[in-house]
């Protein structure tokens, strides 16, 4: 059998021992893309340029940057967006809770 084929067998068999109790989780490492759109991200959320720059705190010329491909977020903004990305309103909770 394939290696990846092995570890996805393997990963299973660890979910299962997880779920039942028989072994801790381990911490795993969070992969940060190496691109991303920005863009897309505010557009799913029907928010303006302005209304994303603002509620999650990046500068507006920052954001135009990002979109426009003249520059592009770093790794810990990278992270940032996909956190946004994936879960917006506990961002927003987050934020707003401060």
């Amino acid at each position: 059998m394939p290696s990846l084929g092995k570890r996805l067998i393997e990963s299973a068999h660890e979910a299962i021992a997880i779920a039942k109790g028989e072994i801790e989780p381990q911490r795993f490492k969070f992969v940060v893309p190496l691109d991303i759109d920005v863009k897309l991200i505010r557009q799913k959320l029907k928010m303006t340029q302005g209304q994303f720059s603002d509620l999650f705190g990046f500068p507006l010329a920052t954001l135009r940057d990002w979109e426009q491909g003249r520059s592009r977020p770093d790794t810990s903004a990278r992270a940032y967006l996909t956190v946004i990305e994936r879960e917006p309103d506990a961002v927003e909770r987050a934020l707003n809770a401060a």
